[in-house]
């Protein structure tokens, strides 16, 4: 599909504005704590037994470590480099088992991860996408995900940031995730809107 003039410059600025927070500092999402809802996830009542998972948007590999240590097989993507080397290399000090790759959530095809993976996972990601690329993001997921597969993923909601599309909703994921279902939503603690998002893919993939 051919993108125009406005969705190139989009995600060009998209990119940019990653790559200057890691390059100036601690990005805000990347506090290099597991977040409680993923051990509750992985370690909680009714935790699945590990298999194979993908996170997107991994930044350092706090998470992508986390998941290794606790069982699962994981690939991690994310697009900036400069995160993709700390977190190969926080895997390397940890003696995790981890393949961090370097590419763009949305383009899963050129990245090299093929699934299926049992769980994704997702901490504000999706919510930076450029909405002419979420399709994309979602149909990659959906083309690897095992029967009953489940995606964890932490959003900004609407209105956070100064623009005027960055964010995420409900009713979006309901209507771009076609054979999934919407679990849970889950109020964030932040001082702007944020959630948690629980969505299971069909147990019998149709």
């Amino acid at each position: 599909m051919t993108r125009t003039a406005a969705e190139l410059d989009q995600e060009a600025a998209v990119r940019r504005v990653l790559e200057d927070f890691y390059r100036d500092g601690k990005p805000p999402w990347d506090s290099g704590v597991t977040p409680p809802e993923l051990v509750a996830l992985i370690e909680g009542p009714g935790a699945r037994m590990p298999g194979q998972v993908l996170e997107l948007g991994c930044g350092t590999g706090t998470n992508a470590v986390y998941l290794a240590r606790h069982g699962w097989r994981v690939a991690a993507v994310d697009l900036v480099d400069r995160a993709v080397r700390q977190a190969r290399e926080k895997a390397a000090a940890a003696g995790a088992d981890v393949t961090v790759l370097c590419g763009d959530a949305t383009r899963l095809d050129e990245v090299g991860v093929h699934g299926p993976y049992d769980l994704f996972f997702d901490l504000s990601c999706y919510c930076g996408i450029p909405p002419h690329r979420r399709d994309a993001y979602a149909a990659g997921l959906t083309k690897r995900a095992a029967p009953g597969a489940r995606l964890l993923m932490f959003g900004y909601g609407p209105g956070a940031f100064d623009d005027s599309w960055s964010g995420v909703t409900a009713d979006e994921l309901r209507a771009r995730f076609a054979g999934w279902q919407l679990a849970d939503v889950t109020p964030g603690t932040n001082p702007v809107p944020t959630f948690w998002f629980t969505l299971h893919r069909a147990a019998a993939a149709t």
